[in-house]
C-alpha cells in the first residue's frame, strides 16, 4: 500500500528540489491539470523515474495521508471491540446509523423468519427492488445477532424512540417508531412528544394526537404494538 508520505519521500530521493517534488505530489494526488502534467511527466524522466511508475502516478486520483489510515483502522478497532464484547450496543448502533431499510415485521419474529426472508430476496435476483436489497443487508446483520441471542423486540408505545434503536438490556433490542411500513420520522417524534404530555388513553386518541393515518393505526395493530388499548375513550352504558 502507497500512501501519499511514501510517494514524497520517494520523489524526495529522486529529485533535488524540495518545491519540485512537493508540487508534483500535490499534482499527483489531485485531479490531473493535462499541461502541467507533462510538465512533470518531462520532470519525472529527465530523473530517471521508471515508465511503469509515471504511468501508476497518471491513474491516481486519491491517497490516504499515513495519519488518515491510522484513524481508519483505531477506529475499525475500536468498532470490533465493541461486536465482540458488548454486541447489543454494536447491533443497535448499526442499525440506527447504517440501515437504510429495515423489515422489523421478520426482525421481531426472530432467526428463521429473518432467514426465510433473506433467502426469499435472494431467490430475486435482479427483480428485488432496492428497498428489499436494504432491507437484505440489514437482516444479515439481524440474521448474525439473533445467532448471538440477541433478541428483536416488538416496537413499544412508552419505550420505543422515534429514529434509533435502544437496548433494552444486554439481550434485547427495541426499534424505533420509523422502522414501521410507512411511519415516517415527523409522525414518529409525534408520538414521542405526545407520550411525555400523558398516556394515551385509547387507540382513537392516539391517532388524533399523533396525526397518524388509518393504514398505520392498521399496521400497528396487525403488529400487535396496541394490544391492550381500548378502541376509543367513550364508555359503553350496556
Amino acid at each position: 500500500t502507497i500512501n501519499t508520505e511514501d510517494l514524497l519521500n520517494f520523489l524526495r530521493n529522486v529529485l533535488n528540489n524540495y518545491g519540485k517534488h512537493y508540487s508534483l505530489n500535490k499534482a499527483i494526488s489531485k485531479p490531473k491539470d493535462k499541461e502541467q502534467w507533462n510538465e512533470y511527466v518531462a520532470l519525472m524522466k529527465q530523473n530517471g523515474i521508471k515508465e511503469w511508475y509515471i504511468e501508476a502516478c497518471r491513474k491516481i486520483k486519491y491517497m490516504f495521508t499515513k495519519a488518515h489510515a491510522a484513524a481508519y483502522v483505531t477506529s475499525a478497532f475500536r468498532i470490533a471491540w465493541y461486536k465482540v464484547h458488548m454486541p447489543v450496543y454494536y447491533y443497535a448502533s448499526w442499525l440506527s446509523c447504517k440501515a437504510t431499510d429495515v423489515d422489523v415485521v421478520s426482525m421481531i419474529k426472530g432467526y428463521d423468519t429473518i432467514k426465510e426472508k433473506i433467502i426469499e430476496i435472494t431467490e430475486k435476483g435482479r427483480e428485488a427492488s432496492n428497498k428489499e436489497i436494504g432491507q437484505q443487508e440489514s437482516l444479515h446483520l439481524c440474521l448474525e445477532a439473533t445467532a448471538r441471542g440477541i433478541n428483536f423486540k416488538n416496537i413499544d408505545l412508552y419505550k420505543s424512540e422515534s429514529t434509533i434503536f435502544i437496548c433494552d438490556n444486554e439481550t434485547d433490542i427495541i426499534p424505533p417508531f420509523n422502522s414501521i411500513e410507512g411511519l415516517g420520522d415527523t409522525i414518529a417524534k409525534n408520538i414521542v412528544e405526545e407520550r411525555k404530555k400523558r398516556k394515551f388513553l385509547s387507540i382513537e386518541e392516539l391517532q388524533v394526537r399523533c396525526k397518524i393515518s388509518d393504514t398505520i393505526i392498521e399496521t400497528m395493530r396487525n403488529m400487535g404494538i396496541l394490544d391492550g388499548m381500548d378502541e376509543s375513550n367513550q364508555l359503553s352504558l350496556f
